[in-house]
């Protein structure tokens, strides 16, 4: 995030105005209406970017409907993108289709793409998120702020932090479990002795 960027605040209110219409269900099977590949091709040609189109199958209609969440959030990020200020920069399509697989995957993982729209840390979660793919901040915020706030909001942090947690949780009950049968096997070694 060493790059200063746009106004947090006109991001915020771009993805509150997502028009609803856009946020149909994507094209999944014979279900759906919105072709989420055609989507981000378009985007990527309004970004002057040209994609082989087999990178496009990541965004397919032959998915599973399990990944309808993970195609609404790309939805979003790509009205995200299609902020003046987005479209004013040079992006290279590898991270432009970076930020639509990998950041929507994640988020998926954690949150509905209804919550990123409706729920204002969310939406911020989102804007910071992709400003910090592209190395951006938010105008005015010093690179450290931007990071802090970043952590704090994130989904995707508090979800690894958790995981972590878990897991060392997980290690001390097998070492308590672990010390309690060597105490069991030293007793019962002690009474054989005598």
């Amino acid at each position: 995030m060493r790059l200063d960027g746009p106004e947090l605040e006109a991001l915020l209110r771009h993805v509150a105005d997502t028009p609803r219409d856009f946020l149909s269900d994507p094209r999944l099977g014979n279900q759906g209406g919105v072709h989420v590949d055609a989507v981000v091709q378009d985007l990527l040609a309004l970004l002057d970017q040209r994609l082989n189109p087999d990178a496009l199958t990541t965004f397919g209609h032959n998915l599973p409907i399990t990944e309808r969440n993970r195609l609404i959030i790309v939805l979003l990020l790509c009205w995200l993108l299609y902020h003046p200020w987005f479209r004013q920069q040079s992006f290279p399509a590898s991270q432009v289709l970076e930020l639509l697989q990998d950041t929507a995957t994640l988020l998926a993982g954690q949150v509905t793409a209804a919550k990123l729209l409706d729920d204002p840390d969310r939406r911020e979660e989102l804007v910071r998120l992709t400003l910090a793919h592209f190395d951006y901040r938010p105008a005015g915020e010093s690179e450290t702020l931007a990071k802090d706030r970043l952590t704090s909001l994130s989904s995707i942090e508090r979800a690894r932090i958790l995981e972590a947690s878990r897991a060392a949780q997980q290690r001390a009950r097998e070492l308590r479990e672990a010390l309690q049968r060597k105490r069991a096997q030293e007793a019962a070694d002690k009474w054989t002795r005598e």
